[in-house]
């Protein structure tokens, strides 16, 4: 039996208590349809399952049967009018189902109906109260909660009475009402109507059509609800897939713009790129669309962000279109990029396939399984226009429209890369969803002076400042690196070329700082010898004042000392009192007045 994770069972435990009004609803545990029908098929009443051969009609049934009797705790009876027990227990093992377990242990009660046109004689009135005590006696058998008949054409095909025939068909779906089980009864598809006879569309309460068309080769499987009696429900053409867990189909119901906007970041693994994202990166749940032309480096960046999203010890899923598993794996280890222990670890999980291997709607279905499965944080698509060799352009946007919506709804990171022919607008793509896209990154490859370089800007970011330069796209040893570009008279500069520019630069730059410091060293002298001057001009001046006062001192002296001999002459001549005591004379002698 298929294992289902936490997420499963959680949503299996809120279906038993749907009912939509009045009506209550089996939950049939095949993922997705519950969610298309609100909550399963109607308890106590007959649902019709038709459709050609292949499309899968009886693993339907059977499904219904088995997740009934070990999720639900529904046992239930498969009447067969086709094949032996045998070979359905052989069928639906590949679901990975082991039949004859459920049956052992009274759970399933499988019952083979042996109807030969051969050993049919029609004779006058005939009906079905054979049938009606052996089914009756199977499900007395194992309580059984669900019934399956299969199919219902054979249990008529040699029986020509229509009138007969229709009258037999209404008591059976009545006699199935008023055991109270919830049926199901597989019919072939008509050629002007749903089933052979025509009737069994009418008297089921629900009839369910499932398809298995081919367009350009490609074969998809799609269900469709006709009806539902009492319930709303999903009336668009849903595709599903038959694997080895069973059913699993796409609900359009899903698509919506309901999801939460997310505040918190992510980092997109090279720093620089984050630092022109507002500093921290992408908004947790955003989508980003990475494009470009053929060996930019969409799926360098791609993988980048892989390595991150697994560093941070999240999930993510990579859903490869061109390149296997270990051809990823070896290609981006040559950058420093391993992702083989993130495989190792199951944070990181592929899925490679062709385009070309399915449809898009079986592409879309497997999608839906693997994140439903695996429950990523991040989710890779590399590349989106492959899509395009399985679908135009409308039928492949359709399909990632839905898509897109689906992984936002549960607040997964998605980065589509799209590669853009030559020729093309740069900003275009060619699957027409980047107005959908959160972030934009266009890579271009850039050729001048005989090289080609890549280059990357960011073309939109809503609800985020974002750089709006562009950066030189490095691939080296140890990952990718962002590197300014040169901008200047001569234009945008990348490579050789700007390698060139940056020594040009940095040579003129010495080459000025060199003539600066010799200016320096010539104003420094100058200066010095000034100062030499000023000191010279200054220990001169000192030096005659020096002289001058030596001067002024040595007259004053003489003069005083003329004075004095003067006095002593006149004193000796006998100079009368007036003479002889003459007042003294003033004088000043360093600028003070002195009396002698």
């Amino acid at each position: 039996m298929r294992v289902r994770n936490s997420v499963d069972k959680a949503r299996i435990g809120k279906k038993k208590t749907i009912s939509d009004g009045a009506l209550v609803k089996s939950p049939t545990g095949i993922r997705g349809f519950d969610e298309m029908t609100g909550g399963g098929l109607p308890r106590g009443r007959p649902t019709l399952v038709c459709g050609g051969p292949g499309c899968g009609k009886t693993l339907f049934a059977l499904e219904f049967l088995v997740r009934g009797a070990t999720e639900y705790g529904e046992p239930g009876v498969f009447v067969s009018f086709e094949e032996r027990p045998e070979d359905l227990a052989v069928n639906v093992a590949s679901l990975g189902f082991d039949l004859a377990a459920l049956v052992k242990e009274k759970k399933l009660l499988v019952d083979h109906v042996h109807v030969q046109r051969s050993e049919i004689e029609e004779t006058g009135d005939y009906d079905l109260d054979g049938l009606f005590i052996r089914i009756g006696h199977a499900i007395d058998t194992v309580g059984a909660r669900r019934i399956v008949l299969d199919t219902i054409e054979s249990l008529f095909s040699g029986l020509s009475n229509e009138g007969i025939l229709r009258a037999e068909l209404r008591r059976l779906f009545g006699w199935l009402k008023d055991k109270g089980v919830t049926a199901v009864i597989t019919g072939e598809r008509g050629d002007r109507a749903l089933t052979r006879q025509g009737l069994e569309e009418y008297v089921s309460d629900c009839v369910i059509l499932l398809d298995n068309r081919v367009v350009n080769d490609i074969s998809t499987r799609r269900l469709r609800i006709v009806k539902y009696r009492g319930s709303k429900h999903t009336t668009n053409e849903c595709p599903f897939l038959i694997d080895d867990g069973g059913f699993s189909i796409t609900p359009m119901s899903s698509v919506g713009l309901t999801n939460e906007a997310s505040e918190e970041r992510v980092t997109t693994g090279i720093d620089r790129l984050d630092r022109m994202l507002g500093g921290s990166g992408y908004f947790r749940g955003s989508s980003v669309l990475t494009s470009g032309g053929a060996g930019t480096g969409k799926s360098t960046l791609a993988a980048t962000f892989a390595a991150s999203t697994c560093r941070r010890g999240e999930r993510c899923v990579y859903f490869a279109f061109e390149e296997s598993e270990s051809q990823i794996l070896r290609n981006v280890r040559s950058i420093g990029i391993d992702l083989a222990p993130c495989v190792a670890h199951g944070l990181l999980r592929f899925r490679n396939s062709r385009p070309t291997f399915c449809g898009l709607e079986m592409h879309l279905a497997a999608m839906h399984k693997m994140v439903e499965e695996f429950e990523p944080s991040a989710v890779i698509v590399d590349p989106v226009t492959n899509i395009l060799q399985v679908g135009d352009a409308r039928e492949a946007a359709t399909m990632l429209i839905r898509l897109l919506d689906f992984l936002k709804l549960r607040g997964i990171t998605s980065m589509f890369t799209s590669l853009t022919a030559g020729g093309s607008a740069v900003e275009a793509t060619e699957v027409g969803v980047s107005s959908m896209m959160d972030t934009w990154i266009l890579l271009r490859n850039l050729e001048a002076d005989g090289e080609r370089n890549r280059g990357l800007y960011v073309l939109k970011s809503r609800g985020m400042a974002h750089s709006n330069q562009v950066r030189e796209f490095v691939m080296t040893n140890q990952g990718i690196q962002l590197i300014d570009v040169y901008t200047g008279s001569g234009g945008v500069l990348m490579g050789s070329a700007r390698v060139n520019q940056e020594a040009f630069e940095a040579a003129e730059e010495t080459r000025r700082r060199a003539a600066i410091d010799e200016r320096e060293r010539v104003m420094r002298r100058k200066h010095a010898a000034l100062e030499g001057q000023i000191a010279a001009i200054r220990a001169e001046i000192d030096e005659d004042r020096s002289s001058l006062e030596l001067d002024r001192n040595v007259e004053l002296s003489r003069r005083d000392r003329g004075d004095a001999l003067r006095g002593e002459l006149a004193r000796r001549k006998n100079a009368d009192s007036a003479t002889q005591n003459p007042q003294p004379r003033s004088r000043k002698k360093n600028g003070q007045e002195l009396r002698g």
